[in-house]
């Protein structure tokens, strides 16, 4: 996003869906303790309740003032298909804090969406390059090519991936394995994902768990994955919402641990390495350091 006109952006731990067609969902999701709230016109709403959902998340975000819109975000239709013109018509006027890109198929995506952004900001009274966008890039099986291509792409804030796109993409009649773990070519768009993020220098966010009840799975994937290093993830239920934003937030014992390394290669400028409780720290201990408190804020 230009620097003149970037928001500021809200913590992006915990990304919570709500259909758009449900104004009853769409504000008990803007009642929970999610980063941002995901109001969604694409795989939540069918075809018939499209032009409606449009209408109601447009009212939805006229009721808000500006800083609750800032995480209110919208998930439009694809970019390949004749519903994302008028999502976007239809929601911009509410000014939303930023929209979600499905089934991105590369940078050119973010450029076009970039484009319509633009034209609709200036016609509705505001400044070009304000509304951020997070795409998700492992939907197809062409886009798991191009995940290292979005580095310096206009509005990028964050990148994440799905799996039961990819999964429909490719035929599979299955993205897990009998014990619940994801297979090889998922476990690759993880990666690709992350690593993609980072060379964007964006925050990774990982994809929804399905079984919105299994809250001690998702506690112990949300955990795996942030060690990862995914900042962030989808949600689908707030139940999610406390145990997502509980894992990706640094404890005090880890806080502690970083500013103590950080102190310490302060007090030693030019060491390269350094004796720390019977081991050796180096630079790039130093470095996660850094993020670790940098992630906290």
């Amino acid at each position: 996003m230009p620097a003149d006109t970037e928001r500021s952006l809200p913590p992006m731990r915990s990304w919570l869906f709500a259909p758009g067609d449900s104004e009853r969902k769409m504000t008990k999701a803007a009642e929970s303790e999610a980063d941002i709230v995901l109001l969604d016109l694409e795989d939540a709403v069918t075809a018939e309740n499209k032009p409606a959902a449009r209408q109601q998340i447009a009212g939805f975000l006229g009721a808000q003032d500006a800083a609750a819109r800032a995480r209110l975000w919208v998930r439009i239709n694809p970019l390949d298909g004749d519903q994302a013109l008028a999502d976007l018509a239809a929601i911009m006027p509410g000014a939303p804090g930023g929209i979600m890109l499905p089934k991105a198929r590369g940078r050119e995506d973010v450029e076009r969406l970039d484009a319509y952004l633009s034209a609709l900001e200036v016609a509705n009274g505001g400044a070009p390059g304000t509304t951020p966008v997070i795409p998700l890039v492992t939907e197809t099986a062409a886009a798991m090519f191009t995940t290292g291509s979005y580095a310096g792409a206009p509005r990028l804030a964050a990148m994440t991936w799905g799996a039961e796109d990819l999964a429909d993409s490719l035929g599979a009649q299955a993205n897990t394995d009998d014990s619940g773990a994801y297979t090889h070519t998922f476990e690759l768009a993880r990666s690709l994902c992350l690593l993609g993020a980072v060379s964007a220098e964006v925050a990774p966010i990982e994809t929804i768990q399905a079984d919105f009840r299994d809250l001690e799975g998702l506690e112990k994937r949300a955990r795996q994955v942030r060690r990862q290093g995914y900042r962030g993830m989808l949600a689908i239920h707030p139940a999610q919402v406390p145990v997502i934003n509980a894992a990706f937030t640094p404890s005090e014992e880890e806080l502690a641990e970083a500013r103590e390394i950080v102190a310490l290669f302060d007090a030693n400028p030019g060491a390269g390495t350094l004796g720390w409780k019977g081991g050796m720290l180096d630079r790039p201990h130093l470095s996660r350091a850094r993020q670790l408190l940098a992630l906290a804020g």
